[in-house]
């Protein structure tokens, strides 16, 4: 399932399209990655408008996160080389920054993860095939050292859930191919969006 460079390139311009579109892009914000054939990474390079990116704003890493030219990758290109080390099965990942996970995550300072209950979307996730279920969704605090919050985060991943969110920031989601790692961050984006009206009435 692992794409040559320029199936990549093409699909995480049509992701950076779609998320840009929800919102969950904005100012620049997020940043995407694919597994390559060849074991090396195409990652978004920083500081580029997410729904409008080009050829020029794809780079690759090799499996360590080395870049291999001289553009910099996305600063948290270490959250990335963790999910690929940790889930060997995983090819793509999206980082968005959504209202509604922000605010959640600010708002709610105690939780360390979030239940998500009776949804039929969690049968989005692997190996749930009933909304008749919960699932933990880690929540870790934000921070700048991507080395300390990798060490947090790695440990967490064998949760079998493909998805987590740092603490005011957003939600990383992933999956063996481009399409599941949409489809696992818009169903997360749209439970988490859920909870927070559901709580906010109450």
């Amino acid at each position: 399932m692992r794409p040559d460079y320029d199936t990549a390139v093409a699909e995480i311009i049509s992701a950076g399209q779609f998320l840009a579109k929800q919102g969950w892009a904005p100012a620049t914000a997020g940043n995407y990655s694919m597994r390559l054939k060849n074991g090396c990474i195409a990652m978004t390079v920083s500081g580029f408008e997410k729904g409008e990116l080009t050829p020029d704003a794809v780079m690759t890493v090799d499996a360590e996160g080395k870049p291999l030219d001289n553009r910099r990758p996305s600063a948290e290109m270490l959250l990335h080389i963790g999910i690929y080390t940790v889930s060997p099965e995983t090819n793509a990942i999206l980082h968005t920054h959504s209202k509604g996970a922000t605010v959640f995550t600010k708002r709610h300072k105690d939780l360390k993860a979030i239940r998500l209950a009776d949804y039929e979307l969690l049968k989005i996730y692997p190996h749930i095939s009933t909304h008749d279920t919960s699932v933990d969704l880690p929540i870790f605090d934000n921070t700048q050292d991507m080395k300390a919050l990798r060490e947090e985060v790695d440990p967490v991943l064998a949760n079998g859930i493909p998805a987590y969110l740092i603490r005011g920031h957003g939600l990383y989601g992933w999956g063996r191919t481009m399409a599941e790692a949409r489809s696992v961050v818009e169903a997360t984006e749209f439970m988490l969006a859920c909870e927070l009206e559901l709580r906010s009435v109450a």
